[in-house]
């Protein structure tokens, strides 16, 4: 009895030390504890089975905050093993996949090109403040998806190749990277829907192009708008909606001092990383679309400019739309442009 009593003045003495008080009704916990000292001696399990169970018979402190009372936080066992297998594995199982299947559709298809020949007239498809709107939201996202992957898969892929002490020097460097570049992509996000939500509403004949899946499998023509209805489910999903969810959920993390508790930051840090896998997944398939998958694409945003046969075979409505403005005299802003617009089209 007398071994049990001093463990329960030990335990007592040093949560004192930490600035708790122990409560008069933790003396049944320790007649508990003492018993169990006769037949277990050393386990203290009876007193942290109180703790972790938070009912705050050791846990009554004067201070004052989010979590001022908390000896033990349980769920942050339960957000490890979410974070570090349902996230991880998964998500980076589903990344292999879509580059397994971009890889293999590329294998099979190879860069999708112009069935007519170009003619040499140039067409305006992007102004100089849409494309700095669209490399800027760019850059960023794809910083952020490297330093992100490091973040949540370099433990399991990047650490067994390059070693502790490299990895360690990456792992710091991409969370730096990631904190600061966060903020900016944000910002583009706002930016960029801004800009191209006129061009991006659905429309009747969208739903055509999705069944028909833009002629990519068929090779058959189906007309679109400025933008097609590929590209508008990756602006409202990926870019507006993907794009909100890692941004709002990035400044909790990013700014941790505006009193969010543990439990936030653990379930913020898995819709994060939940939505960024997401985000990279469709993210993948839009940047092989836009460079290497659809020859003359990687142009347009580069230059702004597209030739008269790619507009009318990949978006021959938007075409026709500028065409019929041209010839009405509507403006040349979006039609064809010669050196400086000299006759209305670039040869």
């Amino acid at each position: 009895m007398q071994v049990g009593m001093r463990q329960w003045l030990c335990a007592g003495l040093a949560a004192l030390a930490l600035g708790f008080t122990v409560p008069a009704t933790a003396a049944d916990a320790g007649a508990e504890q003492a018993a169990r000292q006769q037949s277990q001696p050393g386990n203290n399990s009876p007193v942290w089975r109180d703790v972790r169970g938070g009912d705050n018979k050791y846990q009554t402190t004067q201070v004052r905050g989010v979590e001022s009372s908390v000896l033990m936080q349980p769920e942050g066992e339960t957000w490890r093993q979410v974070r570090n297998n349902l996230v991880t594995i998964y998500g980076g199982w589903l990344l292999v996949a879509i580059m397994a299947i971009i890889g293999g559709f590329y294998y099979w298809k190879g860069p999708i090109k112009l069935h007519e020949k170009p003619t040499g007239r140039q067409m305006l498809r992007f102004g100089s403040w849409d494309r700095m709107v669209h490399w800027g939201a760019a850059i960023s996202f794809i910083l952020l998806s490297v330093t992100g992957m490091i973040t949540l898969f370099g433990k399991h892929v990047v650490l067994p190749i390059v070693g502790y002490t490299l990895f360690s020097w990456l792992a710091t460097l991409s969370k730096y990277i990631h904190n600061f570049v966060g903020p900016v992509f944000a910002f583009c996000v706002v930016v960029m829907f801004v800009t191209f939500v006129k061009d991006n509403f659905p429309k009747a004949h969208d739903i055509k192009w999705l069944v028909k899946f833009g002629g990519l499998l068929s090779d058959e023509h189906v007309p679109s708008d400025r933008f097609n209805a590929g590209e508008k489910v990756w602006f409202w999903l990926g870019v507006t909606l993907l794009g909100l969810v890692v941004s709002v959920t990035g400044f909790i993390l990013n700014f941790p001092n505006f009193e969010q508790g543990r439990e936030l930051m653990q379930i913020t840090n898995v819709i994060h990383a939940t939505a960024s896998v997401l985000f990279l997944t469709m993210g993948l398939s839009h940047i092989y679309l836009g460079t290497v998958g659809v020859e003359g694409a990687y142009d347009a945003m580069r230059t702004g400019y597209v030739d008269e046969t790619w507009a009318k075979e990949h978006h021959e409505y938007w075409y026709r739309d500028e065409i019929a403005q041209q010839k009405s005299g509507g403006g040349a802003t979006n039609p064809a442009a010669a050196s400086a617009m000299k006759e209305g089209w670039k040869q």
